[in-house]
C-alpha cells in the first residue's frame, strides 16, 4: 500500500507531528508543509531492536496523543499490519529489512483514521546499519551442487510448489507473544553466513541451525496453520507455519512429520523429529523466518518483547 505524501494530501487533513524514540531516546519532530493543519501533540514511535542491521526483524510500536481507529505502514514496500493494545494503548507491527538491504535511512510511513474519521499521515526515516556475516565452506553430497535432469526436474517442481504455498499465507495474525526455541541445543550456525558447497556452490545462510542428532523433537515458534508438510530436495522434509500477517517459520532436514498441511499448531507443540534430510552435511535442525518474501535472523525473532 502506497500512502500519498504530505505535499499531495488534501487541505484540511490532519496530520501529527512525529517524534521518534528508539533505545529510549526522543527524536526531533518533523516539519510539516505550510497549509497543513497540525495537532500539538506527538506521535512516538519505538522500535526493537534499538540498531537495525540487514537481516533484522523489527518491531515498531506507536503511541498516539489522539485516539485512532486503525493504523497500517509501509516500509520497503511492504504492508505493516498494527495491532492496538488497550492495556498499554501502544499500537505494534512486526516488519523486517532484508539481508541485500544497504546501509542508510529508510522511509517508515504511517497512515491512521482518528475518532472523527479523518486520514492522518505521518513518516520518518529510520537508520539500517551494516551485518557484518561470516564465511564458511561445507561439503555435501555431489548431488546437491552437481544435480542430474531428473534431481534438476525435481528443484522446478519444489520451487513452484513452495512458490504457490508461499501466496497463500493469511492476513489475520495467528501468534501471539514471545517466539519460543524449537530445541533447547547449541547452535551451530547463524543467519548471514556466506556459504560455499564443495568450492563452489554460493549461497547466503537465511536461517539458524541446531546441532542436534536425528530423533530430536522439534517445537512450533508459535502458534499457526500448518502450511505445508513434505520433502523438498534441498530442504529434506520440511514444515511450513503460518503465523499470519506474512509472517512464516520454516523447519528443515527432519526426519518425521507430526503434523500435516490445515493442522493447527500452537507454541512449543512437537510438529516433527530433527534429521538429516535433504542438503546438509549431517543431522541438524535448521530454522527461518520469512516476512512478507524476505528471510530474517530468526535469533534476534527469539529475543523480541512481542506484544
Amino acid at each position: 500500500m502506497r500512502i500519498p505524501s504530505l505535499r499531495s494530501t488534501a487541505t484540511g487533513v490532519l496530520v501529527l507531528l512525529l517524534a521518534v524514540v528508539a533505545d529510549g531516546t526522543l527524536g526531533t519532530a518533523q516539519s510539516v508543509p505550510p497549509g497543513i493543519q497540525t495537532n500539538s501533540g506527538r506521535l512516538i514511535v519505538r522500535w526493537q531492536p534499538a540498531r537495525l542491521v540487514n537481516g533484522s526483524p523489527i518491531l515498531f510500536r506507536v503511541s498516539s496523543p489522539i485516539k485512532l481507529q486503525s493504523l497500517t505502514g509501509s516500509w520497503f514496500g511492504h504492508e505493516v499490519f498494527f495491532t492496538f493494545s488497550a492495556k498499554t494503548r501502544v499500537w505494534s507491527g512486526f516488519s523486517g529489512v532484508s539481508v541485500e538491504t544497504k546501509p542508510a535511512a529508510y522511509k517508515l510511513e504511517l497512515t491512521g483514521r482518528d475518532s472523527r474519521g479523518k486520514d492522518v499521515f505521518f513518516e520518518q526515516r529510520v537508520t539500517v546499519a551494516r551485518a557484518h556475516y561470516k564465511e564458511v565452506a561445507i561439503v555435501v553430497a555431489k548431488q546437491y551442487t552437481e544435480p542430474a535432469p531428473e534431481q534438476l526436474q525435481k528443484i522446478k517442481e519444489d520451487k513452484a510448489i513452495k512458490g504457490d504455498i508461499f501466496k497463500s499465507v493469511g492476513l489475520e495474525r495467528e501468534w501471539s507473544g514471545f517466539f519460543s526455541p524449537p530445541v533447547d541445543a547449541r547452535i551451530s550456525d547463524v543467519f548471514g553466513t556466506q556459504r560455499v558447497f564443495n568450492g563452489k556452490a554460493q549461497s547466503t545462510h537465511q536461517g539458524l541451525d541446531y546441532a542436534v542428532p536425528t530423533g530430536t523433537s522439534v517445537a512450533a515458534l508459535n502458534s499457526g496453520t500448518v502450511l505445508l508438510a513434505r520433502f523438498l530436495f534441498f530442504e529434506g522434509n520440511c514444515v511450513v507455519i503460518d503465523h499470519g500477517q506474512g509472517l512464516l517459520t520454516l523447519y528443515l532436514h527432519l526426519s518425521q512429520f507430526a503434523v500435516k498441511a490445515g493442522d493447527h499448531v500452537q507454541r512449543g507443540q512437537q510438529i516433527g523429529l530433527s534429521g538429516g534430510s535433504g542438503r546438509a552435511s549431517g543431522p541438524h535442525l535448521h530454522i527461518a523466518v520469512r516476512w512478507q518474501g524476505i528471510y530474517l535472523d530468526p535469533a534476534t525473532v527469539l529475543k523480541l518483547k512481542l506484544p
